[in-house]
């Protein structure tokens, strides 16, 4: 009875002392996610400083710190939640080496069958690194364009205008243009008519740009005035005059049509035409025009 009720309280002292030592894991876990949260805010700080020196815009700055802490504080996550678990299963008695050696045998079949994975990671990462894109970017991957919501290391996910979201395997990416990446640009080509004189309608499209630049609102997306590039070619109804506007990301729609606007309205007041695509009928050379045959028409009634 006595060597019993020994055995029960060394087990006994033999739990609680186990007991102890996870909380001690578990505390140092605490303290290293407490040192991973600086590390993060430091980086932050780091970038901050980083894109001020080169002039970057601001919501650059966020959006890269945003899309890099996340993924940094997943894999970190990942990693310790991992050394904590096998800690604790270490000191509640399990033997980790076979874990440890199965996990290894695992981890090489896995990246046998699973090599469409592990491309996906690697692209991810080098998205990441090369800073190609990041969330609150609009852009195009694979041709479908839309707002980047999440970059993870496996997957790309933008939600297009119509609110479709669009999940992309990184390794799958073949194509990828970022609309608002540093700036972004409304590109514009507006047809007047043949008759117009050209130059006083680039002088008029100027005065335009540069008053959308003193605008409270708009001048503070635009990063210049407008740059009006000349007469770009002769369509078949029209002479079009291609120009540009450089503004600060994703405001650059919101400028363009701003900018469209008050040039129709600057247009009707200088009785500048924006002509329409015109079509003629033709029936051959045996059939006169439509206008013609009503007019030969009209005449032989009155004639008669």
């Amino acid at each position: 009875m006595d060597i019993m009720s020994q055995y029960i309280q060394e087990v006994g002292w033999e739990i609680f002392f186990i007991c102890i030592r996870i909380l001690i894991i578990l505390l140092l876990a605490g303290v290293a996610m407490f040192i991973l949260k600086k590390m993060l805010h430091r980086l932050e700080h780091r970038l901050l400083r980083q894109s001020k020196i080169l002039g970057e815009p601001p919501s650059e700055t966020e959006k890269r710190m945003e899309t890099i802490t996340r993924l940094v504080r997943q894999a970190a996550l990942i990693v310790l939640w991992v050394v904590i678990i096998l800690t604790i299963l270490k000191e509640i008695g399990v033997n980790i080496g076979p874990i440890l050696a199965s996990a290894g045998i695992v981890g090489l079949a896995v990246g046998f069958g699973a090599q469409n994975l592990v491309r996906d990671f690697i692209s991810g990462f080098f998205f990441i690194l090369e800073n190609q894109v990041r969330v609150g970017d609009v852009a195009i991957v694979n041709g479908t364009g839309g707002l980047v919501e999440k970059v993870n290391f496996r997957t790309v996910v933008l939600r297009d205008l119509g609110g479709v979201v669009h999940v992309f395997p990184n390794g799958t990416v073949t194509t990828l243009s970022n609309l608002t990446n540093d700036w972004s640009a409304y590109v514009f080509d507006i047809g007047v008519a043949y008759k117009e004189n050209t130059d006083k309608v680039i002088e008029i499209m100027t005065k335009v740009g540069s008053e959308m630049k003193q605008d409270t609102l708009l001048g503070s997306f635009m990063l210049e005035e407008p740059e009006i590039f000349g007469v770009d070619k002769f369509d078949n109804s029209a002479v079009i005059i291609k120009g540009r506007i450089k503004t600060k990301p994703i405001r650059q729609w919101q400028v363009g049509r701003e900018f469209l606007r008050r040039i129709k309205l600057a247009f009707d007041e200088a009785g500048i035409e924006i002509p329409f695509p015109h079509q003629t009928l033709y029936f051959g050379e045996a059939s006169k025009p439509i206008e013609v045959a009503l007019l030969e028409k009209l005449k032989g009634k009155n004639h008669s």
